[in-house]
């Protein structure tokens, strides 16, 4: 019943917005164990072989549950079929090898968990999914205390020659996949990914330590998001939580998100490919709580495909680095339409409360960062956007906006409280930028 309730809530918010709401996964009922393939749950045992039959069963069945018992589940890659759910109940955990061999399909390096070119594929049950992302991630000494950076050293790997990032290249137990250290590193794959599919949904489940994004949808259809955790440590490199990528129809509610980069982000591609493959449009997302990110809502920095009819409502953003964090760059940017944000809580924000940034620079691990392009191709455009009743104590700068009224134009921030402690805005000599009823307060004199 609970389940039903929230369904229609979700349904109502789309259709007051006038968008078409995502279209339920259909599972059929039939069910197998892991267990009944062979499945060791012993953490020592490798059990790609297992889910790889277990996978294959539900096919012969014609779609259905496969279910993950209590236990450790040491694997390789999964991949998942055509109305399929993989259901992991309390008290499993799926952990990846460490092995990035068992890993390799070719040269590339596949996801922990993905489908391509699939509908009606679910995963859900209140376990685990963990990338084991320490054996995959650089580290930079910057942001480990001495005690983590020995630990690390233990591992083996490779330090840098100026000392200043640690790779798990060249590790004591485990062989590498690659010549050398920074080619390694750019292998890193995601932990859950679905690619091109029709009706996707993620329920209850943590999902941890990923080798390098946690939740990537990318070209998908039809994408419910609900009740998920996503953690990793705050200062764990590109570890984006979830990351929607030019999907259509998507809700996101009472998620859970500690990670160390973007939190939830919208994503849309970059040049001209990005036009063909479309926006990230009629998406919603609600009653979710953000501790360390980058940025608590996110868009970019790539968006070239564009932005439409997105709602972000009743969030709550606790130490994030930024709250709301508009950020792209020429070649990358595109166009926002119809975003609307209301009802926003935010505390102790390390930077800024709001920022529009148009001059984004990637920073890899053991890279310059990358100068934004000096061009006029794709520029970013941020515009209709309504941001009203955000309450914030604590943040440098309450709303910071970096471009020309070319790149920010039409956005109002209106009936908000903001304290800051170091400038209460830093918005560039553009009208672009409306503030109606917004209160500014910090501490006196």
């Amino acid at each position: 019943m609970k389940k039903i309730l929230l369904l229609l809530a979700a349904l109502a918010v789309f259709q007051v917005l006038g968008a078409q709401a995502p279209a339920p996964v259909s599972i059929p009922e039939a069910e197998v164990s892991v267990m009944d393939f062979g499945a060791v749950p012993d953490g020592i045992t490798l059990n790609t072989e297992a889910f790889q039959k277990a996978v294959s069963a539900v096919v012969k069945m014609g779609g259905g549950r496969i279910v993950v018992p209590e236990g450790l589940y040491l694997t390789g890659p999964i991949v998942l079929k055509d109305c399929m759910d993989l259901h992991l109940e309390r008290g499993a955990v799926i952990l990846l090898s460490p092995d990035k061999r068992d890993h390799l399909n070719g040269e590339s390096v596949r996801p922990g968990i993905s489908a391509s070119k699939r509908h009606d594929v679910s995963i859900s049950g209140e376990g685990i999914i963990d990338g084991n992302g320490a054996w995959w991630r650089p580290v930079k000494r910057s942001k480990v205390s001495d005690v983590e950076w020995k630990d690390y050293r233990k591992m083996g790997g490779t330090v840098s020659d100026d000392g200043s990032i640690w790779y798990p290249f060249g590790l004591k137990h485990l062989p590498d996949i690659a010549a050398d250290a920074k080619t390694q590193e750019k292998r890193r794959t995601h932990l859950v990914r679905f690619t091109d599919c029709q009706r996707v949904s993620v329920t209850g489940v943590t999902i941890q330590n990923a080798p390098k994004f946690h939740l990537v949808p990318q070209r998908c259809q039809d994408v419910t998001i609900e009740g998920v955790k996503v953690r990793c440590p705050w200062n764990a490199q590109n570890g984006d939580g979830i990351d929607i990528m030019q999907c259509q129809r998507v809700y996101i509610a009472r998620c859970t998100v500690d990670v160390g980069d973007d939190g939830i982000c919208l994503k849309a591609g970059a040049g001209e490919k990005a036009l063909k493959d479309g926006p990230c449009k009629d998406i919603v997302i609600e009653y979710n709580t953000v501790f360390h990110a980058h940025g608590g809502f996110v868009i970019g920095s790539e968006f070239s495909g564009g932005m439409e009819n997105i709602t972000v409502r009743h969030n709550t953003f606790c130490g994030t680095d930024t709250g709301l964090r508009f950020k792209s760059a020429p070649e990358r940017g595109g166009k926002t339409s119809n975003i609307r944000i209301h009802d926003i809580v935010m505390t102790d924000i390390r930077d800024q409360a709001i920022v529009f940034q148009t001059d984004y620079a990637d920073r890899p691990a053991g890279y310059e960062a990358n100068q934004a392009a000096q061009t006029r191709n794709f520029l970013p455009e941020f515009t209709d956007i309504d941001i009203t009743r955000v309450t914030c104590r604590g943040c440098s700068v309450a709303i910071k906006a970096a471009g020309t009224e070319e790149t920010i134009h039409g956005i109002r921030i209106s009936d908000s409280v903001f304290f800051w402690t170091d400038a209460p805005t830093q918005i560039s000599a553009t009208p672009g930028v409306t503030l109606e009823n917004v209160r500014l307060e910090s501490f006196p004199d």
